[in-house]
């Protein structure tokens, strides 16, 4: 008998958990239990997978020496071009609004330190602990990114000797904490209808709730749509010197296998191909640039995660103040440095800025009911932000392309 793939089950578990909770609010007690189960267990791995992703992440962005003239222009065009689509995801939710009027009553319940109830000038100051162990304790999250990314950066420093071992340390930590959450992933159908079935149970509006996720997926459609195919279009125009429809069609196949797979890893050897075969990039940039942009550049990812913050928030009744908003942006760009190209890496993105930012983990529960299909547009939007990357910074270096 053939597996039913993981995003059919959450489906299925979403809509069986929104009839349970309609039909049986008395007994909702008996599943709500799935739900807590399931955040516990997220909450469990989120520090340990925080600290071994950055480290891994960063450190593995190869030899210090790398780190010049074309590791600066990478880095510049990564981080450019993320907070690009991070600010069209920001402008798109606050002027659409999607989760206002969806107000869920768990205001009260939101403890912690995070946005919610910090000030801009001290949510900054968190960002440098003074303990790390302190930090990690107090789920200090963008104590503990800044002090992995950090780490990661100086180990490429390092002689190679010990470089190498490092690397491979927490390479292989991060591979085990990655084999540990899809462990944990892999309940996510049960931890989803105990979560939405006790939400429901506890709903007197519910057409609202679903009628404002579906204006959730709207926005975050709209965002990868406005952010794929006119901002990194400009970016190829102006400053590639590139045709973006050539470019487009050069990159047709990893794209597609993007976004069939949603997956950026099972994609990389086919963008890689197109842009040495097709574009004519140099194998030089292609090979320094593709392997980091896969973990790195996750333009796509970013802005889906932002939006799915803000959302969350509007949703449980939560007014985020401009700064306060600022720093959700500048907590989703750190962490989609550590993001694993593979499928459902949004939802272990969307536990690590929800846990840093102070908001309620159970509004998970709204949006992973519609993750796969925007999975699949985000990564295609996240091999195509990777492939423009590759040919503009090939411009710049004074490479003849093919496009």
């Amino acid at each position: 008998m053939k597996k039913i793939e993981l995003y059919w089950q959450i489906l299925i578990a979403f809509v069986l958990a929104i009839l349970f909770g309609i039909f049986f609010k008395n007994q909702v007690h008996y599943v709500a239990w799935m739900g807590v189960v399931f955040i516990k267990a997220l909450k469990m791995i989120i520090i340990p997978l925080i600290f071994a992703s950055m480290i891994s992440g960063v450190s593995n962005i190869g030899d210090a020496k790398n780190l010049g003239r074309l590791g600066a222009k990478t880095v510049a065009y990564y981080l450019g071009s993320s907070v690009l689509a991070l600010l069209t995801g920001l402008i798109l939710v606050n002027l659409i609004k999607p989760g206002v009027g969806a107000d869920l009553g768990f205001k009260e319940s939101i403890t912690g330190v995070g946005v919610v109830n910090q000030s801009f000038g001290d949510t900054l100051l968190t960002i440098i602990p003074d303990n790390i162990v302190k930090a990690m304790v107090e789920n200090n999250m963008l104590g503990i990114i800044f002090f992995g990314i950090l780490f990661g950066f100086f180990i490429i420093k390092v002689d190679k000797v010990y470089k190498d071992s490092l690397t491979n340390i927490f390479n292989g930590l991060f591979e085990v904490i990655m084999k540990f959450t899809m462990f944990i992933i892999k309940f996510t159908p049960l931890g989803i209808f105990g979560i939405v079935a006790n939400q429901v149970a506890s709903q007197s509006n519910l057409g609202e709730v679903v009628a404002r996720l579906g204006m959730y997926i709207g926005v975050v459609l709209l965002g990868l749509v406005v952010h794929s195919m006119i901002s990194l279009p400009l970016i190829l125009k102006f400053i590639g010197k590139v045709h973006p429809l050539k470019q487009l069609r050069a990159m047709r196949i990893p794209l597609f296998t993007a976004f069939t797979t949603s997956s950026s890893n099972a994609a990389l050897p086919f963008t890689m191909e197109a842009l040495e075969d097709n574009s004519g990039v140099s194998k030089t940039i292609v090979r320094f640039m593709l392997p980091i942009g896969t973990t790195v550049n996750m333009n796509g990812t970013a802005l889906y995660e932002l939006v799915a913050a803000i959302f969350i928030a509007q949703a449980y009744g939560i007014d985020l103040t401009l700064g306060q908003q600022a720093i959700v942006l500048v907590t989703t760009l750190m962490a989609s440095i550590g993001a694993a190209g593979i499928p459902m890496a949004g939802l272990v993105m969307i536990t690590i800025i929800l846990s840093a930012i102070g908001l309620p983990m159970e509004g998970i529960g709204l949006i992973l009911s519609v993750d796969r299909i925007l999975d699949m547009f985000r990564t295609a939007v996240n091999v195509w932000s990777d492939s423009c990357g590759a040919v503009v910074v090939a411009h710049s270096e004074g490479e003849t392309l093919k496009v």
